[in-house]
């Protein structure tokens, strides 16, 4: 292996490429329908879905989506809108009026494609009645902050919208529904992904007040009221998404695989780890670290060399004032655990940016603490301060790949020579 670094690139560039809606999309797409087409969708694929699907529809088509500032594409037949993300924000608010507009006053002849992606749970942005957009922002920051699970805070934000939860499906009756998802959460349920606008929903009001509660999140009073009225999402029983078809085009698993094929092509044994893994950024960078120990070891689970390869979606809790981001958090607490061990690792957002940052995440070796260290940086402060994007930024190691256009999650790679 004369060069790890570039090997851990080639794999996180080929765990995006399988997600590349460029693609997956072609071959999910129906027959054209007798009345219109009309494409709606959010997320930060949403915009290169579109230009797919563009490319290969053979009929009229028309429509809106919305996207992260910055992930915008050439479209010829539908409108491309940008707005906020993590936080939503006023563009995000007049997108999402027209996305619902797009689909009102449809027919039972008409299809709408809705191209659904990661992130659109942000983008897709429309309070309940009695909620101001600024209530919904501060509940969605301090849900950013406690460290609350995804599936915790899309549970939360679909009983505080007029889209998420089945609403934009149950919008579009009578019209058939064909929704293409790139799924970036854990276990790729379609429910969760953008927090299930075109699927029904089990949860209930109640259940985001308990969480809300869980986390110590104190709403403003509009937003009690609101979900102790107990007004909850259409459920996928609902007659109005009885033509809601929700079908997953990529996925971490995918993504995963991708990778796998590849360190198998460069001679180095991938194991998958899971594609769903959760918790802490900091302890789980600590516990791959211990495996990673173990094979230098034991050689257990393999032998060296080898690659271990995960996905998922880890949480930050706020202890300190840094520049963080949940990929490299995990990666120095991963490079702390290793203590200068023989092992290369890699961490990422498949969509090109961590955290608030436009850097997609990092690479360890060896070497990184002793260069730290000479670099008068104190790996154990900056991890404590949340500051993992200006330790690897002193270093020169982080992985900046711009927008890709996809988003299938976290890619974890630990090489072990």
């Amino acid at each position: 292996m004369t060069d790890p670094r570039a090997f851990l690139i080639s794999l996180f560039d080929a765990a995006v490429a399988a997600a590349d809606p460029m693609k997956v999309v072609a071959g999910h797409l129906p027959e054209p329908p007798k009345g219109r087409t009309v494409v709606v969708g959010a997320g930060k694929a949403s915009a290169r879905m579109a230009e797919a699907l563009e490319a290969s529809w053979p009929g009229p088509l028309e429509g809106v989506v919305v996207t992260r500032y910055g992930h915008a594409r050439p479209c010829r037949r539908i409108e491309i809108l940008e707005a906020a993300h993590p936080v939503p924000d006023d563009a995000g608010l007049a997108a999402t009026e027209r996305v619902l507009g797009a689909v009102s006053g449809l027919t039972a002849d008409d299809l709408v494609i809705a191209l659904v992606s990661g992130g659109g749970s942000a983008l897709l942005t429309l309070p309940a009645e009695g909620i101001s957009f600024a209530e919904k922002q501060a509940v969605n920051r301090m849900l950013l902050a406690c460290g609350a699970a995804i599936g915790e805070m899309n549970c939360v934000r679909k009983h505080l919208s007029r889209v998420k939860g089945g609403r934009l499906a149950a919008a579009a009756h009578p019209a058939r529904v064909l929704a293409l998802l790139i799924s970036d959460v854990p276990g790729d349920a379609p429910e969760v992904i953008a927090s299930g606008p075109t699927v029904g929903e089990r949860s209930t009001p109640a259940d985001a007040a308990a969480i809300l509660a869980r986390y110590g999140v104190e709403p403003p009073a509009s937003v009690a009221r609101h979900l102790a009225a107990g007004a909850g999402c259409p459920a996928p029983e609902d007659p109005r998404l009885a033509r809601a078809e929700n079908r997953i085009i990529a996925a971490p698993q995918r993504s995963l695989e991708a990778a796998a094929e590849a360190a198998r092509a460069a001679g180095v044994t991938p194991l998958i780890l899971g594609d769903s893994l959760e918790g802490e950024a900091r302890e789980v960078g600590r516990v791959l670290a211990g495996i990673a120990q173990q094979v230098l070891r034991r050689g257990q689970p393999a032998r060296a060399p080898c690659v271990l390869l995960s996905g998922g979606e880890t949480t930050v809790t706020l202890r300190g004032h840094g520049r963080g981001g949940r990929n490299v958090e995990y990666l120095l607490a991963h490079a702390l655990a290793l203590e200068g061990a023989a092992v290369h690792a890699l961490a990422g957002d498949t969509d090109g940016v961590d955290g608030a940052e436009e850097v997609a995440g990092a690479v360890i070796g060896p070497d990184t603490l002793a260069r730290a260290r000479a670099a008068g940086l104190d790996a154990f402060a900056m991890l404590g301060e949340n500051d993992a994007h200006s330790f690897f930024e002193a270093l020169g190691d982080q992985v900046i790949t711009g927008p890709t256009l996809t988003n299938v999650n976290d890619f974890r790679a630990t090489l072990i020579l």
